[in-house]
């Protein structure tokens, strides 16, 4: 698979930047973290190249230094927002993270629930916490956020909200996605140190919008496609061309938030260290694509397969026109549609051969392979088991799994377990091909073949199961879906 990024030049190159802005605060420094940090899966897919734990890799070079605080939003627990790569709920998805970071020697000092306004479901949350010994504090909802500058740098305002008490100097403040108020908790939390006789300082390190490429360059856009649902808007930075004349790109909060951030330092030192939000920013991923070629055509990819995730969703009942909507202009604004994945072409030209659900996968080298759903197998497991017989040279005509293997199976899934729909999915094929690899080498080379296919995209004709979707997650395939449900 052709690389559009230089990994080991962004590591290099962000770890030292870091560094510097922790040395020009001399007392405590708060970094909000955007994204992912271990396992940004975005970035790897629109910077084919950038490693999902490239970030956590680089930060563990400053291990001792760094307490981590994990934010989430009181608004996310209560209505269950679910992150999608995942498919779990925010609220055990900070569970995980903790686990993960505490796995890999960090050290997570507490959780933090903002825009706290008396919700149920964030108090059961606290209390669930608390039984498991993980502190917690509240930051609340403010009247005039962030406008009112004057209200929320007083008592009544950041005053109101829990003093989140951390013991190391540099603070990592993350969270399970967009939109959780972690830029909110870093100056909750300088406004609070300085009452406490701190001197602390704030950075952003945020992957996008890359703030040193066109407003309108694909990588971009494929930034506001992941966000639609929260409305997010690229712009250019108006106090960065009016303090050095030079255009630089960020986003609609972090440029609304830039007042609050002046009037905190203001305040607190007198002075304001930055002239802009993009000043507030470590970013250097800029600098380390080696191709762009590279990065606009997975860039595109990726605003398409965002088009077809809401428009899945929409299709389920999901209230998110609005969302679809966005992604639909994007999409016009790239110069792109959904013709322009190949693998979705491949996909409904098979359908349209076959009058049957079809499903295509284009591997790492460019080969496109296509299966169709039969009585035995749905479209996304015979197209696994196509595509590891190609990767593992293996006779096409040959059957890995014998159909008197099938039946039974089916049988059970029918008869003793009331489903609708006997054809075998992608987790069913599996296990069959790892009892059968004990005594047949075919079904161990195929099995053999599946970390070949991390990377690959994949598109099929109609809605694929829950169960078939979570298997191309940990295949790490990236996978689009037309929104139509598949018949039983």
């Amino acid at each position: 698979m052709q690389q559009g990024f230089d990994n080991d030049k962004y590591i290099r190159i962000q770890s030292e930047h870091i560094k510097e802005r922790i040395a020009h605060f001399r007392g405590k420094l708060y970094l909000e973290l955007g994204g992912k940090l271990f396992d940004d899966h975005h970035a790897s897919r629109v910077l084919p190249g950038f490693q999902p734990d490239s970030k956590l890799r680089m930060l563990a070079q400053l291990q001792d230094q760094i307490e981590i605080v994990i934010v989430i939003s009181a608004e996310d627990i209560e209505q269950n927002k679910i992150r999608a790569d995942l498919g779990i709920t925010y609220d055990e998805d900070v569970l995980r993270l903790r686990e993960e970071f505490q796995s890999r020697g960090f050290m997570v000092g507490s959780v933090v629930i903002t825009h706290y306004d008396g919700q149920r479901a964030a108090d059961a949350y606290r209390q669930r916490l608390t039984r498991l010994g993980i502190p917690s504090y509240v930051h609340y909802l403010i009247n005039g956020y962030p406008h009112n500058v004057e209200f929320i740098a007083s008592a009544d305002g950041f005053g109101k909200d829990d003093y989140v008490e951390t013991t190391r100097p540099l603070v990592i403040v993350t969270a399970p996605g967009p939109g959780s108020g972690k830029m909110a908790v870093c100056l909750s939390q300088l406004y609070n140190e300085h009452v406490h006789g701190v001197e602390a300082g704030y950075a952003k390190f945020e992957t996008f919008p890359v703030w040193n490429l066109q407003l309108k360059h694909p990588v971009n856009i494929a930034y506001e496609a992941a966000t639609a649902d929260l409305n997010d808007i690229n712009m250019i930075d108006p106090f960065h061309l009016e303090a050095y004349n030079k255009i630089a790109i960020n986003y609609n909060r972090d440029i609304e938030i830039f007042p609050v951030l002046d009037a905190l330092f203001r305040g607190i030192y007198g002075h304001n260290p930055y002239k802009s939000p993009t000043d507030m920013g470590v970013n250097m991923v800029g600098f380390c694509i080696s191709d762009d070629e590279v990065c606009c055509r997975a860039s595109h990819d990726e605003i398409i397969r965002r088009y077809y995730d809401a428009t899945n969703r929409y299709a389920l009942g999901a209230d998110n026109e609005q969302e679809v909507r966005k992604i639909k202009s994007l999409m016009g604004q790239a110069g792109i549609n959904t013709d322009m994945r190949r693998v979705t072409v491949a996909a409904k030209r098979r359908r349209d051969e076959e009058g049957v659900p079809c499903a295509a996968i284009e591997l790492q080298d460019g080969t496109m392979i296509t299966s169709k759903s039969s009585p035995l197998l749905g479209p996304s497991a015979a197209l696994i088991l196509n595509a590891t017989k190609h990767l593992g040279d293996i006779d096409h005509e040959a059957r890995l799994i014998p159909q008197n293997m099938i039946e039974p199976i089916q049988t059970t899934k029918t008869k003793y377990l009331g489903g609708q729909n006997p054809r075998l999915h992608t987790d069913e094929v599996l296990v069959a091909l790892s009892v059968l690899s004990q005594q047949d080498e075919n079904c161990t080379r195929a099995l053999e073949q599946l970390p070949k296919l991390r990377g690959c995209q994949v598109h099929s004709t109609v809605m694929l199961s829950e169960v078939d979707r979570k298997i191309f997650k940990r295949l790490g395939v990236g996978l689009s879906c037309e929104p139509v449900r598949k018949k039983s």
